[in-house]
Order: structure tokens, then C-alpha cells, then sequence
């Protein structure tokens, strides 16, 4: 028959020279003590942190101890219920032997991923209250002020001036490069055809043919009087008489 006495009184002796500063005993019949869990610091130095109560039953290792959270520190609701869950699975899983300081081992692994939640919600309760700020800001938009009135119309002429220096000289540019008309009649490509174009590539050198004015002289035209439109189409010098 196992001495579960002698096994019980061994861990014990354990338990305080491992946990000299955590572990208290609280009782020797039924052997009840206690042990404070504590995980790493996080980010900002924060921690989380319980107080274990164990109590050996009559027949432990072969039995589960009893235990309960005795104290607690940065922990929610369900941060307890998960730790009992956890010391439940491993309580099970290591009956037959001595557990506590697995079981103690397990929970400061858990406190360590309780306080990364936290530094997760931290994180996503800044995000949110950063996005409502933003969100605010844009409904209601930045209070007017006579410093930041003079701040913007200050940036906003200078802006204007740049512009307007900007187009002035654009317009400056456009009236060098103008060409005159002159220019534009000489580049136009549709003018090569002109007679312009074709008094110039001829070198001015235009040859009238005379004997086309000759032949108008020997052309008999005569004047009839008799017809009634005679007097309407002959010219008219400035005393009223017909030359």
C-alpha cells in the first residue's frame, strides 16, 4: 500500500525550497497551503497574478488535490474560469503522481498569455478610440481660430502668388514665341500653292503677253444712244454732264 504520507511530505519540502517567497502553509492536517503564481512583466510592466489554495486528499497523488483560486490581480471573470479549467485538464492528466508544481507551472504560462491579451486589447481599445477622435474630428471639423485663420490665409496667398507668377510668365513665354502674320502666312503649308508662292519662286520675272491688248484695239464698239439703259451706264462728270 502507497505511504501517501511520506509522498505528500516530500513534495512539500519541494514546494517551499523552490517557492521560499510564495509558498505558505496553512494548515498540516489536512496539509493545505497556498502559492502565489506571478507571470512576466509585459510591456509596461504590467503582470497578472493569482494565489493557488491546494489541499491534499487522503489518497493524493492517486487522487487529485483540492484547489481554488484564493487571491487574484489583473484577472477577468473568464481569466478564472480558464485557469480552473487548466488546473482541471492537468490535474487529470498527471493523476499518480505528484503534480503541484506542474500544475503551478501551467498556470504562470497562462498569466503570461493573459497579460499579451491584455497588451492586445489595450492596443485595440487605443485604435478604437483614435478612429471615434478622427471620426468626431470630421463632423465637426477644426475650431476657427484667429491664429489658425492668419496660419492659413498666410499659406494660402502665398500659394496664389506662385500661381500668378506661374501664369505671367507662361504668358510672357507665349508672347515671345508669337509670330506675326507675316510668319504665320510664310509657314502656313496650304500658302505653297498660292500666287504668292508662285510670284516668289519665279523671281518677280512675270511675262505679259502684249499682243492680247493688241487685239482689243481692233475690237469696233459703238455707242448706241438709242438704248434707253445708254444713259445709266455711261459716266457722269461732276456737273451732271456726260462726258
Amino acid at each position: 500500500m502507497p505511504d501517501y504520507s511520506e509522498e505528500q511530505s516530500n513534495e512539500l519540502e519541494a514546494l517551499e525550497s523552490i517557492y521560499p517567497d510564495s509558498f505558505t502553509v496553512l494548515s498540516e492536517n489536512p496539509p493545505s497551503f497556498t502559492i502565489t503564481v506571478t507571470s512576466e512583466a509585459g510591456e509596461n510592466d504590467e503582470t497578472a497574478q493569482t494565489t493557488l489554495k491546494f489541499t491534499y486528499s487522503e489518497k493524493y497523488p492517486d487522487e487529485a488535490p483540492l484547489y481554488e483560486i484564493f487571491t487574484q490581480l489583473n484577472l477577468e471573470d473568464n481569466d478564472v474560469a480558464d485557469i480552473l479549467k487548466l488546473l482541471a485538464l492537468q490535474a487529470k492528466e498527471n493523476l499518480g503522481m505528484v503534480m503541484i508544481f506542474t500544475l503551478v507551472i501551467a498556470v504562470q504560462e497562462k498569466l503570461n498569455e493573459i497579460v499579451d491579451q491584455i497588451k492586445t486589447r489595450r492596443e485595440e481599445e487605443k485604435k478604437q478610440k483614435e478612429a471615434e477622435e478622427a471620426e468626431k474630428q470630421l463632423f465637426h471639423g477644426t475650431p476657427v481660430t484667429i491664429e489658425n485663420f492668419l496660419n492659413w490665409k498666410a499659406k494660402f496667398d502665398a500659394e496664389l502668388l506662385e500661381i500668378k507668377k506661374k501664369w505671367m510668365k507662361e504668358e510672357e513665354q507665349a508672347g515671345k514665341n508669337k509670330l506675326s502674320g507675316r510668319q504665320l502666312f510664310e509657314t502656313d503649308h496650304y500658302l505653297e500653292t498660292s500666287d504668292i508662292h508662285f510670284l516668289e519662286d519665279a523671281g518677280n520675272n512675270v511675262e505679259v503677253d502684249e499682243s492680247l491688248f493688241q487685239e482689243m484695239d481692233d475690237l469696233e464698239l459703238e455707242d448706241d444712244e438709242d438704248d434707253p439703259d445708254y444713259n445709266l451706264i455711261q459716266p457722269v462728270n461732276p456737273k451732271g454732264n456726260q462726258f
